[in-house]
């Protein structure tokens, strides 16, 4: 009988101990900034105006990482300049969050590239006016540069969950927990285009372009219950049929294509 108490008691008392290691979510907040390398898939891109409207086909793409130094990376004032995200959500269940944030990426067409081209072109420019039927073009300086480079700003909503397996690990720590999210996003595109197109004024401007989806999935590592570092690997697609291109509300382009982001994020979690 005195051993069967003590072993009750024993076990009563590492029931205490393990609740007592049990970090809870549900009701806290959390932020986090980061940086981002991203990729993406060949797109058509339509050009239409008043006096000219072609498509170009496959066009090739890549991003534009700022080259490391603490002053673009860490510097309050020029944070933005690199490839950045940066969210604020919720935990509305202890397994579940939904957040609002910001992918800032940059997009950039690779310049002097041949591809093929259909359409018509009567602005007055003898080198490329002109009816093109499925015909190869070189896409020189003088014909385009087609950047969003401050940035492809994907602005959206996720909803995630969010795991602890720690236990996998043999690891049942109060000021440690290893976790795997998942979830999808949606949300709507606002990029700052600059665009220099059949030798017409260069054009900068932030825009309201189309939406985008997307699915991610990640890696967070919890440290002293409130500071985390995580690994995302975010999927999705992006359309806009409506990308400004000159300082003429007429002039647009429309492109969609498909992007592949690795981040890496520092952030900390609170309760209000």
């Amino acid at each position: 009988m005195l051993i069967a108490s003590v072993s009750i008691v024993a076990q009563e008392k590492n029931e205490e101990v393990i609740q007592k290691k049990k970090v809870t979510n549900k009701g806290k907040f959390f932020v986090y900034w980061g940086w981002n390398w991203a990729s993406y898939s060949n797109s058509d891109i339509r050009f239409k105006g008043e006096n000219y409207d072609f498509t170009l086909y496959n066009v090739k793409a890549r991003d534009r990482q700022t080259k490391f130094s603490f002053n673009d990376y860490f510097n309050p004032g020029r944070v933005t300049i690199p490839q950045t995200n940066y969210r604020i959500g919720y935990f509305f269940k202890e397994n579940y969050t939904v957040s609002i944030g910001v992918d800032h990426m940059k997009y950039v067409m690779i310049g002097d590239q041949d591809v093929r081209i259909n359409g018509n072109i009567n602005i007055g420019n003898t080198k490329y006016d002109g009816t093109y039927n499925n015909e190869t073009i070189n896409l020189a300086a003088d014909f385009l540069r087609f950047e969003h480079t401050d940035g492809l700003n994907y602005v959206n909503v996720e909803v995630k969950r969010f795991d602890d397996i720690s236990h996998w690990f043999g690891l049942n720590l109060e000021n440690l927990q290893i976790n795997v999210t998942e979830g999808v996003g949606l949300g709507v595109l606002y990029p700052r285009t600059n665009t220099t197109l059949l030798g017409m004024e260069r054009h900068d401007d932030f825009h309201l372009s189309g939406y985008g989806a997307s699915i991610v999935g990640g890696l967070n590592i919890t440290f002293l219950k409130h500071f985390f570092v995580q690994a995302d690997l975010k999927g999705g697609y992006i359309y806009m049929p409506d990308v400004r291109t000159t300082k003429f509300s007429s002039d647009s382009a429309s492109q969609s294509f498909y992007f592949l982001q690795n981040t890496i994020l520092i952030g900390g979690k609170f309760r209000l």
